[in-house]
């Protein structure tokens, strides 16, 4: 017989949270969030925490054992569509796994545009019918699809959060035990949209390595000094439709990319789920870490 916790973790139902005691969060110091009359506030859906209507960033260090430290910082963004985060799934855990390999890890709790207030009216928003997103558009006269940008929604609230976190690990890398020259950041569904915006926009940011996990996969155009790049997706994610852009452009951009396509997975996957091809990703993500040198300590 099932028991209460595997149902709870199996059901896809919103329920509402308490919101959890952060004690290591530290603020940012961005601002908050205009037109935003409703308060931070916590779910679970699927057995995982999630927040929104989030008005001040935050970012909660996950720091390796003394002694196993190697140097490498990632900055964990988790997804949401920018309207929640997954922080369990998506960033706590993920954290805590890059700190076992001696990396230190960053959560970055990023500010959101706003969602109903009451959790009712959020559910139903959540769960409101929606269309299928077109197919990426072709010229017929190439044989590529043309260049868009990669975002519509205003973010710069989230690029703001971004690199006020790269400015704080900077600030107190020797505290932190963090080699400045290689610092990364690793997102997830719109945390990997960050991710790619804040690498494509960011003019104070110098990310050593960017690690876009199930996001976007259409072409962009790639700064000259674009970071390594290592793409992870499942064939049956949404976000996938069979599209190469992203890949395709930094391959063409002469910068190094790896990239797995997994069999199944679907969408939000984190760390993994049960049966899926798509749980290995972790250990090829540090094993491209550690073969292009990002986990040596100097």
């Amino acid at each position: 017989m099932l028991n209460s916790h595997f149902l709870l973790a199996q059901d896809g139902t919103i329920y509402p949270l308490e919101a959890p005691d952060e004690p290591d969060a530290i603020l940012l110091g961005t601002g908050g969030v205009e037109d935003q009359p409703a308060s931070e506030s916590w779910f679970r859906q699927w057995g995982d925490p999630m927040a929104r209507n989030i008005t001040t960033a935050t970012l909660t260090p996950f720091l390796p054992e003394a002694g196993k430290a190697n140097g490498a910082a990632v900055i964990v963004a988790p997804g949401g569509g920018y309207r929640w985060l997954s922080l369990g799934n998506e960033g706590w855990e993920v954290a805590e796994a890059l700190a076992k390999q001696g990396i230190a890890a960053f959560v970055l709790k990023y500010r959101l545009h706003p969602t109903p207030e009451s959790l009712n009216d959020f559910t139903a928003w959540m769960n409101r019918p929606r269309t299928a997103p077109p197919a990426p558009a072709t010229d017929e006269k190439k044989e590529e699809a043309p260049v868009r940008p990669a975002m519509q929604l205003d973010l710069s609230n989230q690029l703001e959060d971004a690199e006020a976190a790269y400015a704080m690990i900077i600030d107190r890398a020797e505290e932190w035990g963090v080699d400045t020259d290689r610092i990364g950041m690793i997102g997830f569904s719109a945390g990997a949209g960050l991710t790619m915006h804040s690498t494509l926009h960011s003019k104070k940011m110098k990310l050593a390595f960017i690690g876009p996990i199930y996001g976007g996969m259409g072409p962009v155009e790639v700064p000259k000094y674009a970071p390594p790049m290592f793409n992870v997706i499942a064939s049956d994610d949404f976000l996938f439709r069979g599209q190469f852009g992203v890949i395709d452009s930094w391959y063409k951009a002469g910068i190094p990319v790896e990239f797995h396509l997994y069999q199944n997975g679907g969408h939000g996957f984190g760390l993994g789920n049960p049966g899926r091809t798509s749980n290995r990703w972790f250990d090829a993500f540090t094993h491209w870490l550690d073969v292009n040198n990002f986990l040596k300590a100097k």
